[in-house]
C-alpha cells in the first residue's frame, strides 16, 4: 500500500476529519522520482475544538507514529476546527526545498 493512502486512511479512521488533504511533496525536494518521503497534511476536524496547536500536532504525529518512525522524512502538519477552516479555506502554501531540491 502507498504511503499516501495509509497516511489518509490513519487521519481518516483517527480524526473522522471534514476536510482532509494529504499531499505528497517529495517532488519538490532531491530525492528519487516517485518517493514517498515529504508529505503535506491537512485536516479539518471538530475533535481539534479546544484544543492548542501542539496538542493537535501530537495527536497526528501519535497517529503516524509507525510511518514517520520508518517511511516519511518530513510532514507539514496544518489542523483546524471546522469554524476556523470556514474564515481561512486554505493551508499556507510549503517553501521550496532548501537542502538542494528541484
Amino acid at each position: 500500500m502507498k504511503i499516501q493512502t495509509q497516511i489518509t486512511e490513519k487521519l481518516e479512521q483517527a480524526f473522522s476529519p471534514s476536510f482532509l488533504d494529504v499531499r505528497n511533496e517529495s517532488f519538490m525536494h532531491n530525492v528519487p522520482e516517485g518517493s514517498e518521503s515529504h508529505f503535506k497534511v491537512v485536516v479539518v476536524s471538530e475533535a481539534f475544538d479546544g484544543q492548542r496547536l501542539i496538542q493537535r500536532h501530537r495527536a497526528v504525529n501519535a497517529t503516524l507514529s509507525d510511518e514517520l518512525a520508518h517511511h516519511i522524512h518530513a510532514l507539514a502538519i496544518h489542523t483546524y476546527t471546522p469554524q476556523e477552516w470556514a474564515s481561512q479555506a486554505q493551508a499556507p502554501d510549503s517553501p521550496a526545498c532548501r537542502g538542494g531540491g528541484k
